[in-house]
């Protein structure tokens, strides 16, 4: 059924009703996948390919991971990607890459698998295969073997056995058992490559019924119109949040559109003035665009989940979740991010602050969505940021803190302080803001900042942190951004831009 051709004012000139990508060596055509299939079961069920391996079903272990390329501009970029919450219909146009096509010279190990077998980096070798093909992401990009760059690479699998200790020493050691230029993606990147480009200048927009339906639109336009027709329809780019309502909470929806194709939403506009990303950057993509300009993000940035998470969650549905944990919403909001709603041709502008509503109640109208978000660029701001969670990494926030401001004659102006995780939204201090501003940054003035923050906020209690732990840590936090500040660490984080 080719719903999008009963549209008058569509822009689509045909509609498809298959999903192709290629996996491994081989083109992958469907006509029969359901909107809330996944990639993990599709490759061992299906395909048989069980090295990719079933864990948490959430994102977290790492266990599933696998490589997905796309075309980039005029290049092939692979991401490592979390199986298990991957849907089906997201790969239109892409290569997969599991453990099972990796090989050195001559039908050899692969360097990084020499590398984990003769550091002793396997034990039980559940955990293996995502590791491997997390260390072999990381060895594509040529990423120096730091101990800081591992880590980061690894973030996102976990291993309950083997300590991790040989692991890290694999993944340093991986240039002494093979050179890149020999790995066999690399010696077939080029026919890849073309393969890829083939797809993509196929594209059409797409149209599947099963247990649901699912729609590929292939441009912005085919999406915007798309949406006005079925405005309940669930929006899908990365599904980090999606994928669990699938796995997790074994949720149907009706109707899914996939926009995480769209390269128009993909677009990063750097100007003196602003830096505007369109709602389908990833964190990957946005971190070191970002970090340019505000260096002390980098860290923050580490903190969001794993690897494999940050490859594919978008700005836009980071936002667009409205989480009052969620990591972007209070660095934006305390760089005074505006963004760009569109319902059909239609745009409006609005301050991000203003998008929360009440818990997960945003400002969008019927068949309305988030395009881009703009974030002023200012050379004499200085900032601070902080993420308290359980874990140090691929953690919920338990509270998240930003301290904007700027500083005339040794006083603060312009100040913004956003939280996450003290109100159901993602919400300014506007009464410890009206204490800083104008002030010195003393100890004095950080006192009455902390007893002006209880009545900004009366945080809740949960299973992450109780309320009364909530407010302390805020408290904290406006002690530790005066201290910091008094030290120079921002001064010197800015000179380095």
């Amino acid at each position: 059924m080719c719903i999008l051709q009963n549209n008058k004012n569509s822009s689509a000139n045909k509609v498809v009703n298959s999903i192709k990508f290629y996996l491994n060596d081989d083109l992958i055509e469907l006509q029969k996948v359901g909107a809330q299939d996944t990639l993990l079961d599709f490759l061992r069920l299906e395909r048989s390919l069980t090295g990719t391996k079933e864990g948490c079903g959430e994102g977290d272990c790492g266990a599933c991971t696998v490589l997905v390329g796309r075309m980039d501009s005029t290049e092939i970029e692979y991401q490592t990607v979390n199986a298990c919450i991957c849907l089906i219909p997201s790969l239109n146009a892409s290569h997969v890459v599991t453990v099972e096509s990796l090989r050195g010279l001559n039908g050899n190990l692969n360097p990084v698998q020499k590398a984990m077998v003769n550091c002793h980096g396997s034990q039980c070798g559940f955990c293996t295969p995502g590791i491997v093909m997390s260390l072999y992401g990381a060895w594509l990009k040529s990423t120096p073997p730091t101990p800081r760059n591992v880590e980061q690479s690894l973030q996102g699998n976990l291993c309950r056995c083997t300590g991790y200790g040989p692991i890290l020493d694999a993944a340093k050691c991986v240039n002494e058992y093979g050179v890149l230029r020999a790995d066999k993606l690399l010696l077939e990147k080029e026919r890849i490559k073309n393969n890829l480009i083939d797809l993509e200048l196929d594209q059409s927009p797409i149209v599947l019924h099963d247990t649901s339906k699912l729609f590929v639109p292939n441009s912005l336009e085919t999406f915007s119109e798309l949406f006005l027709t079925y405005p309940d329809a669930t929006i899908v780019a990365g599904a980090t949040d999606v994928g669990l309502w699938i796995t997790k909470n074994l949720l149907l929806i009706d109707s899914i559109i996939f926009i995480g194709n769209l390269r128009e939403l993909k677009n990063i506009k750097i100007s003196k003035e602003f830096v505007e990303f369109g709602s389908c950057v990833t964190y990957s993509q946005s971190r070191p665009v970002l970090s340019k300009y505000f260096p002390i993000i980098d860290d923050y940035f580490f903190r969001i989940a794993g690897e494999q998470i940050r490859n594919v969650g978008t700005i836009g549905g980071n936002i667009g979740n409205g989480s009052p944990i969620g990591d972007l919403a209070p660095l934006f909001i305390g760089l005074n991010a505006t963004i760009v709603l569109r319902k059909g041709s239609v745009r409006r502008k609005m301050a991000l602050e203003n998008f929360f509503l009440s818990y997960k109640v945003q400002d969008l109208k019927k068949g309305e969505f988030i395009e881009k978000v703009h974030i002023p660029l200012n050379e004499n701001l200085y900032l601070f940021v902080y993420k308290i969670s359980k874990r140090r990494d691929e953690d919920i926030s338990t509270v998240a803190a930003v301290f904007s401001f700027e500083v005339f004659e040794g006083k603060l102006f312009n100040v913004r302080v956003a939280f996450g995780g003290m109100a159901p939204i993602p919400k300014r201090a506007l009464k410890v803001e009206e204490i800083l501003n104008g002030k010195n940054f003393d100890i004095a003035i950080v006192k009455l900042a902390q007893l002006a923050i209880e009545r900004d906020f009366k945080p809740l209690s949960d299973m992450r942190a109780s309320s009364k732990y909530r407010m302390q840590v805020a408290k904290n936090l406006i002690e530790k951004c005066q201290i910091e500040y008094h030290t120079g660490q921002s001064i010197k984080l800015r000179n380095e831009v």
